[in-house]
């Protein structure tokens, strides 16, 4: 009898959750790592009178750390197919955190520059990761709301570093204290990693045999999809529209969000007057509503999808619906009249543009799963070429024309092209590479 019982009980046995903390996990790293970057933007005021910085030169250093990160993005994809996910993660965060507390020793704009380098360079196979962890780890229904939670730590990120280096600049009166806290801060998250992240669902001792047979039997009924001659060169992910459409509806949706991220304190404090605690505070409001807005666009997506709906028509709503109301919200900034309705109209435009940050499911939609890595470091690859543009564009507009407008009117341009592009990518073809 004991023998017959025992098998039932076994199947009765509740799921563990471990995936979801997993992901928790990720929200935390990728939250750091938006703290550091939105470090130096709420910084930027007080390192350009320090430094003597044209907008130009300002634009110059925001925009370098994006030179390294976009440029390791693809060598970072391919880290993490061939080294696994648990390791690269763990490494990146120990270095990271180095070089942000590096750039409190900084002296000039050459070295906070060259900090800012070494920051892209730790920081690029981080994504990656995140997605193969997404691919390994959820089912195919769980993949966008995992998404939506880990690159959900980019506003939440933003938000919190707002608040916090602001904080710690006007308590400290020093922006380098707060770059040495912040570096500390990820040096321990990077421990933590190691500890607790594992590549497979057996290796991970919280795991019971309940939630680890889930994700076994959804990845096994994928894999049985996926193309069996795979042709192994990541380049020939170009010849299929979906990733080119993919490419660059990421590139439009990062070059609006990155500008936001580099440009907006700074913006706040020059043209709408806001002090260090305003403008710390206001950047709060706008990415937290950033922040809610991705969990709320994974949530429905996720849903609608488990639901039976169809991925080209949950996906292509979703990205439309983001690409209009971000457009048209941010146009309108530049129309405003009160500093009360640009910080409405700011929390507007990053709670429906973060729904973009979906994109980050796409990479375990379309490719089959030994490139899934790759094809992510692909995606961030594009993503961050705006990073690296967008910083040193805004800068020189403000500097030879005075005013935030045309900026503005190029942000309201990179919403039109996420929405053109993202309509037209097939969701529901894996590509045979």
């Amino acid at each position: 009898m004991s023998r017959v019982i025992a098998p039932v009980t076994e199947h009765a046995q509740a799921k563990t959750s471990v995936r979801w903390k997993i992901f928790l996990m990720l929200l935390l790293l990728v939250t750091v790592n938006y703290i550091d970057r939105a470090s130096l933007s709420v910084a930027m005021p007080m390192i350009a009178s320090e430094f003597t910085l044209t907008p130009v030169m300002q634009g110059l250093i925001m925009s370098s750390f994006f030179w390294s990160y976009t440029l390791m993005q693809i060598p970072g994809g391919m880290a993490v197919d061939r080294f696994k996910p648990r390791l690269v993660l763990a490494l990146c965060t120990l270095l990271w955190g180095a070089f942000q507390g590096l750039g409190a020793l900084t002296t000039n704009a050459v070295s906070l520059l060259l900090t800012r380098l070494g920051l892209g360079v730790a920081e690029a196979p981080v994504a990656s990761a995140g997605g193969a962890l997404n691919a390994m780890w959820l089912t195919q229904h769980e993949r966008v709301r995992g998404a939506s939670l880990m690159d959900g730590g980019s506003p939440l990120g933003a938000a919190l570093g707002s608040l916090l280096i602001a904080w710690l600049i006007v308590v400290a009166h020093s922006w380098r204290a707060a770059f040495a806290i912040a570096g500390v801060g990820t040096i321990l998250c990077g421990i933590g990693t190691w500890f607790y992240i594992r590549n497979q669902p057996r290796e991970h001792a919280g795991v019971n045999d309940a939630e680890a047979e889930h994700i076994e039997q959804a990845r096994q009924h994928e894999y049985e999809k996926e193309a069996k001659e795979l042709s192994g060169n990541t380049i020939d992910f170009f010849k299929y529209r979906s990733v080119i459409l993919m490419f660059i509806g990421f590139m439009c949706c990062t070059t609006l969000y990155y500008g936001l991220l580099t440009w907006m304190p700074t913006y706040l404090h020059k043209v709408q007057g806001f002090d260090i605690q305003q403008m710390g505070s206001a950047s709060f409001i706008i990415f937290l509503c950033g922040f809610i807005g991705e969990l709320v666009g994974g949530y429905i997506a996720d849903k609608w999808l488990a639901s039976g709906a169809a991925p080209n028509l949950v996906m292509r709503t979703i990205f439309g619906v983001a690409g209009v109301v971000a457009t048209v919200a941010v146009f309108s900034v530049a129309h405003a009249k009160s500093p009360a309705t640009v910080v409405i109209l700011l929390s507007i435009t990053l709670f429906f543009l973060r729904w973009g940050g979906l994109y980050w499911s796409i990479p375990a939609m379309l490719a089959t799963r030994h490139k899934v890595g790759a094809l992510g470091g692909l995606l961030n690859f594009g993503g961050n070429i705006g990073g690296m543009m967008i910083p040193i564009v805004i800068g020189a507009i403000v500097q030879y024309t005075g005013s935030y407008f045309l900026a503005l009117m190029c942000f309201a341009a990179m919403g039109v092209g996420l929405l053109l592009c993202s309509v037209g990518i097939d969701f529901e073809t894996k590509i045979p590479v």
